[in-house]
């Protein structure tokens, strides 16, 4: 779908000072720390929109600035990330949060920027960027941007779907949002349940209560290793366990953002709540298994394995890694047949993984007419993912692959055998896979199978059945 995702919050601006304690203060009974590094990165919804740009999205970010050193370094990182700022003024300064951590443990938090000030008024690009996006996620963070009057007008008449990221010193999500997603903790807060009972009872229990008093569509309650619980419609919750519990969790900073802006991407792309809070709840797991905020700028001791890659990239970095070869095919897949399934089958014969790169609708649009796709790119995309011979998707906007291609400089590149012998044409692609040694081949093709000749009997079976009144 067209847009970006548009997260509205307090960005903070986060600093994280690594350093090793070797001894104990001669002054007072405290350790010493020796820096080794600081990293300074965004915090709060700024966090929120640098986890969504990460996952090659278009994001922009609605928070209120300071005209302070933080708030400039704010800005600087959250462009060099990708992320369009749609600033509203803040008065005082810019909101710190410096951790100080040795080991993979944090021992001290020093907090700057005093306490909240009222925002000003956001300007008409902030109301514009609001009613052209793909999806809103609400990150608050209690310093007082959700509650501007005109902002909030703006997200309850918002047409896309709402996603409130909670906090216990913030307002109420509008009436109307698609989905909220406290933690435990900031439920018991929100609703003032005791947490009598176990968590999965406290959180359906007071999951349903906030749904009612704020009338939104869907609660999910995070409850950290145990996953979530989604309540909505029917007394009976919704729990999604994660797919993996780590060993060792080192910073589970940040992973309530991840879990809210892949519920939000999820829904801007078409999918059921259901199935948002099944992606999210995966993201933020592999989010916590990577170190969290602090693994943003840690380089892996060792490099990931493809069955553990999240993208595309980190596949292919991962088969390369290990000395495999990477395949890489492409095509609308518009109405996914039996010549599609016996082209990928074969294409991941020739390698240790396949890449399909998948024309956007858009890009289908421009190259079959204004009725194609029949298909939205979101279910072509999770129609190919669950096929064991695809091992990644990936989408471009183009009319050509090319683009990705060089991005991904495949091994092999694989085209059906309709392309294939009797002098026919050159693949276009062949010029530019050749450049970086990869070689270019065709496969095996099912005879008789295209998308459009399946349209075509699609449409004349229609016709017949309507003038045999067999309807």
């Amino acid at each position: 779908m067209s847009g970006p995702l548009v997260v509205v919050g307090d960005a903070l601006l986060d600093r994280d000072v690594t350093g090793t304690v070797n001894r104990v203060c001669p002054d007072a009974p405290v350790p010493v720390l020796d820096e080794r590094t600081a990293v300074d990165r965004p915090g709060g919804a700024g966090l929120a929109a640098l986890l969504a740009a990460a996952q090659d999205t278009e994001v922009a970010l609605v928070t209120a600035l300071a005209d302070d050193a933080g708030g400039a370094r704010l800005a600087e990182l959250l462009a060099e990330a990708g992320v369009a700022v749609y600033p509203v003024h803040l008065p005082g300064a810019t909101a710190e949060k410096i951790r100080l951590r040795a080991g993979g443990q944090t021992l001290l938090r020093l907090d700057r920027g005093g306490g909240p000030q009222p925002p000003g008024e956001p300007p008409e690009a902030v109301l514009e960027v609001l009613s052209q996006a793909r999806a809103i996620l609400v990150s608050d963070y209690g310093r007082g941007l959700i509650r501007q009057p005109t902002l909030r007008a703006a997200l309850a008449e918002a047409s896309a779907p709402v996603v409130w990221d909670p906090h216990p010193r913030g307002p109420a999500a509008v009436a109307g949002a698609r989905l909220t997603t406290p933690n435990l903790a900031e439920l018991r807060q929100l609703t003032g349940d005791a947490g009598a009972g176990s968590a999965l009872s406290t959180a359906t229990r007071a999951g349903h209560e906030l749904r009612r008093r704020w009338r939104v569509g869907a609660v999910a309650v995070t409850m950290g290793p145990d996953g979530a619980a989604l309540c909505h419609a029917g007394s009976t919750p919704l729990v999604v366990p994660p797919p993996s519990i780590p060993n060792r969790v080192e910073d589970t900073c940040g992973a309530g953002d991840r879990f809210a802006a892949t519920a939000a991407l999820a829904l801007g792309d078409g999918a059921l709540v259901s199935e948002a809070v099944g992606a999210a709840v995966a993201a933020a797991s592999a989010y916590v298994a990577a170190g969290g905020a602090a693994g943003l700028h840690r380089e892996p001791a060792q490099p990931p394995t493809p069955a553990a890659a999240r993208t595309a990239e980190e596949l292919v970095a991962a088969v390369r890694a290990d000395g495999g070869t990477v395949v890489a095919t492409g095509g609308c897949f518009d109405i996914l047949h039996a010549g599609h399934v016996a082209t990928l089958q074969a294409a991941r014969r020739l390698g240790d993984c396949l890449v399909v790169c998948l024309n956007s609708d858009r890009s289908v649009r421009g190259l079959k007419g204004p009725e194609r796709p029949v298909n939205p790119e979101a279910d072509r995309v999770r129609l190919l993912t669950a096929l064991d011979c695809v091992d990644a998707v990936l989408v471009f906007d183009e009319p050509t692959p090319h683009r990705v291609l060089a991005r991904l400089r495949p091994d092999v590149w694989v085209k059906g055998g309709d392309y294939a012998g009797n002098g026919g044409p050159e693949l276009p692609e062949a010029d530019l896979v050749h450049r970086w040694g990869g070689r270019v081949v065709t496969v095996p093709y099912l005879a008789g199978r295209s998308t459009t000749g399946t349209i075509s009997a699609a449409r004349q079976r229609g016709l017949h059945l309507v003038k045999g009144a067999a309807v």
